[in-house]
């Protein structure tokens, strides 16, 4: 870890200006940024210190939907009664996301900025070709171990996958993330690798995150978040999936359904094919299990990371069901 500078900053407009200034870099929580110093990956010049300014923790909730500060802890968000009550999938994936200390210390914001856990990304000592850390050096995981890697939203650059699970609810009930003066979807906050896998964020120097919106839902209301992984405590996924649900009054005939992807892909992937095909049907088991092969459609996997293609569509038709036995 190379020496830096550390500025505390004492407003928003000053921590957008410190932010602007060349290899800056915005300190919160730090549960992510310590560990990618750690292994070499971030050298900041700077450290901008974020992590005292107010009213950027704070959670409202009405029947418009949720608004949340970035500087709020997951722990926080995910025990809060009225985002578990309205927007249970949210919770959901903040519980199953980190241990306590980390969902502790993290915050939102952060978490939304947290960058992927491919192995080779973060061991630039034995793996210096890595496109998202040198651009143009090349891709090591391409023709390496790719058990842990993406099957969806791949390209020649990069294969690595987005490892969040608050992410993938957000995008399922199409969150808005807020920069300062400027708002964008969730879903067009977060970057596919293409050519340049180094830049996963639509975020401009000098902006930071402020906060996002949710907006409220009968689908959001009837969600939830399921993660398969290797093992129960804290776990990257293998394949996850938020699902919402909002039926007709008969209790069967799916009127919306909001459905995304964690675990498989380079950033969190909403499977509008899947929604689009089960939207009018009555919710019957074969009608789910074929709806719900179209979550991987375009899939190309790299040998050791196939399962996923198969996981993932078993993921989503068991949380459609889950969701239509408690109708």
């Amino acid at each position: 870890m190379r020496d830096f500078s550390y500025v505390r900053a004492n407003s928003l407009d000053a921590a957008r200006q410190a932010a602007a200034l060349p290899g800056a870099m915005l300190l919160a929580g730090g549960t992510t940024l310590i560990d990618l110093a750690k292994c070499g990956v971030a050298e900041p010049e700077t450290l901008v210190d974020i992590a005292h300014l107010k009213g950027l923790d704070r959670i409202e909730v009405n029947e418009r939907g949720a608004t949340i500060g970035a500087l709020a802890r997951m722990s926080h968000v995910a025990d809060h009664a009225d985002i578990k009550s309205r927007f249970p999938a949210v919770s959901e994936a903040l519980w199953q996301a980190a241990s306590a200390q980390i969902r502790n210390m993290a915050t939102i914001g952060g978490n939304l900025m947290q960058r992927t856990r491919c192995p080779y990304f973060r061991d630039p000592a034995n793996f210096p070709a890595c496109n998202k850390r040198q651009p143009g050096s090349g891709c090591s995981a391409i023709g390496g171990v790719t058990r842990g890697h993406a099957v969806l939203g791949i390209s020649d650059a990069c294969i690595a996958m987005y490892p969040g699970d608050l992410a993938v609810a957000l995008v399922a009930f199409d969150a808005i993330v807020h920069l300062g003066e400027r708002h964008i979807p969730v879903d067009d906050f977060f970057l596919l690798p293409g050519t340049t896998p180094d830049r996963e964020h639509a975020i401009e120097p000098g902006e930071m995150i402020t906060g996002i919106e949710i907006p409220g839902s009968a689908s959001a209301r009837r969600s939830t978040y399921l993660k398969i992984r290797d093992r129960q405590s804290y776990e990257f996924a293998a394949a996850s999936a938020a699902v919402g649900i909002e039926f007709e009054p008969d209790g069967r005939t799916i009127r919306d359904l909001r459905v995304a992807l964690g675990g498989v892909a380079t950033k969190p992937w909403r499977a509008r094919a899947v929604e689009n095909a089960l939207k009018g049907k009555v919710l019957e088991p074969d009608t789910v299990r074929a709806a719900s092969l179209l979550a991987v459609e375009g899939s190309v996997d790299h040998g050791a990371n196939h399962y996923k293609v198969e996981l993932a569509p078993r993921v989503v038709a068991r949380a459609i069901r889950k969701l239509g036995e408690t109708a």
